[in-house]
């Protein structure tokens, strides 16, 4: 198995560093998202076999990793793992990847189990997605003893193969950031994959920085849109009665937020780009 790491800098700052030196060992491509904080100049120096690629432009989530799978292809990846630069490999990660991918030769898809930054709860066991009606599920903070089938990966921190990507395709950059996960966990699934948790690669993380952390209404706008493309998109039907669940399950969300008037204009902007076919990074007007 010859694994290839890729980090997203998004003016990720000293969490990229912290995320580049957690992967030591592990051949990696630091991408740089376009970033002005100068963290692209400190990689280059701090991380000398660390190859840097610019994209110089904002690509989202969804762009800036697909390119940095590309490049991992290239270069003869099996595997390609991306983890956020908001996020921290625990020791032994590279380890449990290859031991699951020779106990389940039919993964296409690896999901890490995520944990908070101190390490003492997990934010990601496992979870599913039900596209007839927009709903992600509970997601599972029980780290099961095996290796084991789920319905959807975590962006933060998962493993991609070769074969998955040449069959179901990379993320659609379309959605720009939110959901992709999800959209291309389903896709891979229908391409014959399973996509399966390892509960011995873990990953600790932040979250949500790459929008501005708990006081940003960006990842409102941009989940709301993009849940309501991707379950549209997997399950066509009941297009009206799913739109007002997942409108309202996100407005319920932003009810409880810092800015509570800001947050339900995000969501009900992503309700009506969504209508209006509206997709890609999130306009300024």
């Amino acid at each position: 198995m010859k694994l290839t790491a890729v980090v997203l800098n998004w003016n990720g700052g000293d969490d990229t560093l912290a995320a580049l030196a957690s992967l030591e060992g592990i051949e990696t491509i630091c991408v740089d998202n376009a970033s002005t904080d100068g963290s692209d100049r400190l990689v280059e120096e701090r991380f000398p076999a660390v190859e840097l690629l610019r994209t110089g432009a904002n690509l989202g989530f969804a762009g800036g990793s697909n390119a940095g799978i590309a490049r991992a292809l290239e270069r003869g990846a099996d595997w390609v793992l991306l983890l956020n630069s908001d996020a921290i490999a625990e020791p032994g990660l590279a380890d449990a990847l290859a031991r699951a991918v020779e106990a389940r030769p039919d993964a296409g898809l690896l999901a890490c189990t995520i944990l908070d930054m101190d390490g003492t709860s997990v934010q990601y066991a496992g979870a599913s997605f039900n596209a007839r009606f927009g709903y992600s599920g509970r997601v599972s903070t029980t780290v099961p003893d095996g290796v084991r089938d789920v319905g959807r990966a975590d962006g933060a921190a998962l493993a991609v193969s070769r074969a998955a990507v040449e069959r179901a395709g990379v993320f659609d950059e379309s959605l720009f950031m939110y959901v992709e996960d999800v959209e291309w966990s389903l896709r891979i699934r229908g391409a014959g994959f399973a996509v399966v948790v390892v509960p011995d690669a873990r990953v600790r993380h932040k979250g949500s920085t790459s929008t501005g952390g708990s006081a940003s209404t960006t990842n409102l706008y941009y989940d709301t849109r993009n849940t309501i493309v991707v379950a549209e998109r997997h399950a066509p039907g009941a297009r009206l009665p799913r739109r007002a669940v997942i409108v309202g399950a996100h407005l319920a969300l932003a009810l409880s937020h810092p800015s509570r008037l800001q947050a339900m204009r995000a969501v009900l902007a992503g309700w009506r780009d969504a209508r209006a076919g509206r997709m890609g990074q999130r306009s300024s007007r």
